[in-house]
């Protein structure tokens, strides 16, 4: 199977041709069979993907045509799907709301957006300072630290389990590991799934007796009246889902600020700002690029394609943001345009939207503060990316940056601007070894909480 095309002719959306180069493999199948493709899936399971902008909306805004239950699915029900399958992390159905249509969606979803909505942006703000401030801390003195490893996929973390309930000096940092393990699929990822739960369980019960001003309590309190089951399991979703989506962006924003003089003009000078740069990022590397998926409710037709009752749609949120219906010239800039579909549309709607991107934009304008002089320590052509399909992100940012004296750390301040003109990128001569990422399997459960789209 190390070919794209299937011998139907159909191209599969995993392997080699989708993960190297997936942008090509969109344009392909755009040009064969238009704005919605037949693909296959792993185990060449017969699938649509969506890759027009419109169509997208269309599908995510009707959910009396595509579900979101997966148990609709054909391939289900007529036992193609294996237990073992690599697509069952992304596609097994489960009490949670991403799974949940209608009356029994709008009674979960609600409680956890208003849980969301009670945050206040600047607390929220004040978290991401001051934990950025302690993640670099430990690296100031060496004037070295990969800003993937050490910085974007901690900082999400820290931020999310305070603002789920947990001391920021208990239990928040504790879960950081385990939430990581269990989301790179290793071996141990099932016992660190254990102490996520267990921790999360505990929380829960903790809250009861004494509420406070966070998501655990909210949800406990809620007129939904959820059950101490699915709370704890809608904990774990926010955590996880926040944390994925928020760490590609991070990541993703810190690798073109760092690799593109452009980018990084437009940014320093003023012509763009950080605000504004994510929305960009999420227009042209979107931290969730695939979406599995909604289950057509009936036969249809959408994109010119006949559409069969059962059938899965996956959402191609990176080729429908690039739609040439909607983006003729891709190099032109868009960093004032929210319409991209990096957070979907319609009932499914990322509820963490704006928090994800408090987290991002505070903590990278909070990095980019601290770390003076920062660069590449690698020729950018080392670099390399991590994930497939679904979702990719740069697998590790190695930088410099000018070392702090003793006493530096004293002169921390709690504000957060950007007075600094953004940094050079490295010399090609440099010649530090990228760090390998952790070796995965596809993982088990955890990858269906990404997909709150």
């Amino acid at each position: 199977m190390g070919s794209g095309l299937a011998p139907a002719g159909l191209r599969r959306l995993y392997g080699p041709e989708a993960e190297t180069d997936p942008a090509q493999m969109y344009e392909a199948l755009r040009r064969e069979h238009g704005p919605v493709a037949p693909v296959l899936l792993h185990g060449d399971i017969p699938a649509w993907v969506v890759l027009g902008h419109r169509e997208n909306l269309e599908v995510m805004r009707t959910p009396s045509l595509f579900s979101r239950d997966s148990r609709r699915w054909t391939a289900f029900q007529e036992g193609k799907i294996a237990a073992d399958s690599p697509l069952m992390p992304m596609v097994g159905w489960q009490p949670l709301c991403v799974f949940a249509d209608g009356a029994e969606h709008t009674r979960l979803r609600q409680a956890v957006i208003d849980g969301l909505d009670q945050f206040d942006r600047h607390g929220v703000r004040r978290y991401v300072v001051r934990h950025t401030d302690q993640l670099v801390e430990a690296f100031a003195a060496t004037g070295r630290m990969d800003l993937v490893h050490d910085y974007a996929e901690r900082l999400p973390m820290l931020v999310m389990t305070q603002l789920l309930g947990m001391q920021a000096t208990e239990d928040g940092p504790d879960l950081v590991e385990p939430t990581l393990d269990l989301m790179r699929g290793t071996e141990t990822a099932l016992a660190s799934n254990e102490v996520v739960t267990k921790t999360l369980r505990e929380l829960v019960q903790n809250k009861k007796r004494k509420p406070g001003r966070d998501l655990a309590s909210r949800l406990i309190a809620h007129e939904s009246k959820l059950t101490d089951e699915e709370i704890v399991e809608h904990l774990r979703l926010v955590l996880v889902a926040a944390h994925e989506g928020t760490v590609n962006l991070i990541a993703n924003a810190l690798r073109l600020i760092l690799t593109d003089p452009r980018f990084r003009a437009s940014l320093s000078g003023g012509q763009m700002t950080l605000p504004d740069a994510l929305e960009q990022v999420m227009w042209d590397t979107p931290p969730i690029a695939m979406v599995p998926g909604r289950w057509a409710t009936g036969d249809t037709v959408i994109g010119g394609q006949q559409i069969k009752e059962g059938d899965l749609l996956v959402l191609g949120l990176a080729p429908g943001n690039t739609d040439p219906a909607i983006r003729p010239d891709l190099s032109a800039p868009v960093h004032g345009n929210r319409s991209h579909l990096a957070f979907s549309s319609g009932p499914h709607e990322c509820p963490g939207r704006d928090i994800g991107r408090a987290i991002a934009d505070t903590g990278i304008d909070r990095l980019l503060t601290l770390l003076k002089g920062v660069q590449l320590a690698v020729p950018e052509g080392e670099l390399t990316t991590d994930g497939a399909w679904l979702t990719r992100r740069v697998a590790a940012l190695p930088v410099q940056f000018t070392p702090w004296r003793t006493g530096d750390e004293g002169t921390i301040s709690t504000a957060v601007p950007v007075s600094q003109p953004l940094p050079a990128t490295a010399p090609h001569t440099a010649s530090t070894p990228v760090p390998a990422p952790a070796a995965t399997t596809d993982g088990p459960w955890w990858k269906s909480l990404l997909f709150w789209r």
